[in-house]
C-alpha cells in the first residue's frame, strides 16, 4: 500500500496534453474553457452523456488534476472510478440521491455522522422516501429490518461518535442477495485501513478532508463506487452540478503521497491514548473499536489493517466549571471540529446530542479526541494537566463547601 500511494495517480503524457511530462506530482490545472480541435471532436464530445465526459471537455467535468485524484482513488478502494465532491456531506448525500428512488426504504445506522442524518430525515423523507434508523451491527439484525422496497443500507463503521464496527462484509452480501445496495462511510480508516468495496460494498465514501488531505487547509470529498452503482451516482453529481476545486483536489494528491505512515502514527498514538485513558477514575467508559469490550471488536480485528487516531471518551459527571478547567488546561490538544490532520483536537459533543444520550444515558460529557502527530508521550502529559487542572478545582470546591 505505501508503494502504491507514492505512485497512484500519476498521468501519462496523452492523459496531460499539452503539458506532456514525466513528473512524479501530476501538474496542477486550473481551466473552465476546454478548446476543441475541431468541430468532428466537439460533436463527438457532445454526444457523450455527462457522466461519461472526458476531463478535456469543460472545467465542471474535471480537469487532468481531477482525473489524477479520481483515478488515484479508485485504485486504492478497488472500484470501478471514484468521482470528487466539494465535500464529505455531498459525497454522502448524492450518493443517496442516486440510489433511494422515491418511495424507497432507506436503512441507516443510528451511529451516522448527523449532517446525513439531517439530510435522510428532513430531506430524503421530503422526497417520499422511508428512512429507519438501526443500531444493530450484526448482518442477521438488519436483515430483519428489509421490506420489499428497501433499497439502500447505509453503514458508517466504525460509528460517528460511538465507535462500533459492523460486520460489513455479512451484511453487504446480505443486501446483495435481496438487491438492495449498500452505502459505506469509510472516512475513520480510508483504505490503508479497510475497503469496503472488497467487502461488498456499492459505494465507499469519504470525507477527504480528513486523513486523504491531511493537513487542515482544504475541503473535499470522494465516493468510490462498482460498476453497478457508478453510472446512478455520477449522473446524479453531474444534475447537481457536484465538482471540486483543483486546488483542493492536488491538496489530496499530495496527502495520498504520505497517507500511510501518517496512518500508522495516527493509529498508535491512539491505541495508546485509550488504554491510558481507560485506566483513569475521571472516565466512565472509552469508545474504540480497540478495546475488547467494545461493540464489534472482533469483527475489526478480522476486516481493518489497524486504527486511525479517532475515538470517543465519557467523562464522569461534573459541574461545568470543572469541566471547562480540563478543556482550558489544554495546551496541546486544540479544541475544534474536524480531524484527520497533523494536530491533536479534543471537542465535547452536545449532551442533548442523541448518541452522546445513548452512550452516557444522561450522565456525564462525551469528548471527541483525534490523536495528531505530535510525540504521543507530549499528547499523554496534556491530557495529565487537563485532569489535573480539573482535579485542583475539586479540590478547591470540596474545601470551600467544606469551610
Amino acid at each position: 500500500m505505501d508503494t502504491v500511494l507514492t505512485r497512484t495517480g500519476r498521468l501519462s503524457p496523452r492523459d496531460t496534453a499539452p503539458v506532456a511530462c514525466s513528473y512524479v506530482n501530476p501538474p496542477l490545472v486550473r481551466a473552465s474553457t476546454v478548446l476543441a480541435s475541431s468541430l468532428s471532436e466537439w460533436r463527438e464530445r457532445a454526444a457523450l452523456p455527462p457522466h461519461d465526459k472526458p476531463a478535456t471537455n469543460y472545467g465542471r467535468f474535471g480537469t487532468p488534476t481531477t482525473q489524477a485524484f479520481e483515478s488515484a482513488i479508485a485504485e486504492l478502494e478497488g472500484a470501478h472510478r471514484a468521482i470528487c465532491f466539494p465535500s464529505g456531506l455531498a459525497a454522502c448525500t448524492v450518493s443517496l440521491l442516486a440510489l433511494a428512488p422515491p418511495g424507497s426504504h432507506v436503512l441507516m445506522t443510528d451511529s451516522v455522522y448527523w449532517p446525513v442524518r439531517e439530510f435522510a430525515e428532513q430531506t430524503l423523507t421530503q422526497l417520499g422516501c422511508t428512512v429507519e434508523f438501526f443500531t444493530e451491527i450484526d448482518a442477521a439484525g438488519i436483515a430483519r429490518r428489509f421490506r420489499p422496497n428497501t433499497a439502500v443500507v447505509y453503514l458508517e463503521s466504525p460509528g460517528s461518535l460511538t465507535f462500533e464496527v459492523c460486520d460489513v462484509d455479512q451484511i453487504s452480501a446480505r443486501c446483495r442477495a435481496a438487491g438492495i445496495r449498500v452505502v459505506m462511510d469509510n472516512t475513520w480508516a480510508t483504505p490503508v485501513l479497510f475497503r469496503p468495496l472488497e467487502h461488498g460494498v456499492d459505494v465507499s465514501v469519504q470525507s477527504a478532508t480528513k486523513y486523504i488531505c491531511g493537513h487542515s487547509d482544504c475541503i473535499l470529498g470522494v465516493a468510490a463506487c462498482n460498476a453497478s452503482a457508478w453510472r446512478e451516482v455520477a449522473t446524479m453529481a453531474t444534475r447537481f452540478g457536484q465538482t471540486a476545486s483543483p486546488d483542493d483536489l492536488y491538496q489530496g494528491l499530495r496527502g495520498l503521497r504520505t497517507l500511510g505512515v501518517r496512518m500508522r502514527q495516527h493509529g498508535a498514538s491512539a491505541v495508546t491514548l485509550a488504554h491510558w485513558l481507560a485506566a483513569r477514575p475521571e472516565v466512565m467508559q472509552v469508545c474504540s473499536p480497540v478495546m475488547e469490550r467494545h461493540p464489534g471488536h472482533a469483527a475489526w480485528k478480522r476486516l481493518y489493517d489497524g486504527a486511525s487516531g479517532v475515538f470517543s471518551f465519557v467523562l464522569r459527571p461534573m459541574p461545568e466549571p470543572m469541566l471547562a478547567r480540563f478543556f482550558d488546561g489544554l495546551e496541546v490538544f486544540g479544541i475544534g471540529l474536524s480531524w484527520g490532520g497533523f494536530e491533536s483536537l479534543v471537542v465535547p459533543v452536545p449532551s442533548g446530542d442523541t448518541l452522546a444520550m445513548r452512550l452516557t444515558e444522561g450522565r456525564g460529557q462525551l469528548v471527541r479526541i483525534a490523536a495528531g502527530l505530535e510525540a504521543v508521550d507530549d499528547l499523554v502529559q496534556d491530557l495529565q494537566r487537563g485532569f489535573d487542572a480539573m482535579n485542583d478545582a475539586s479540590s478547591f470546591a470540596m474545601a470551600a463547601r467544606a469551610a
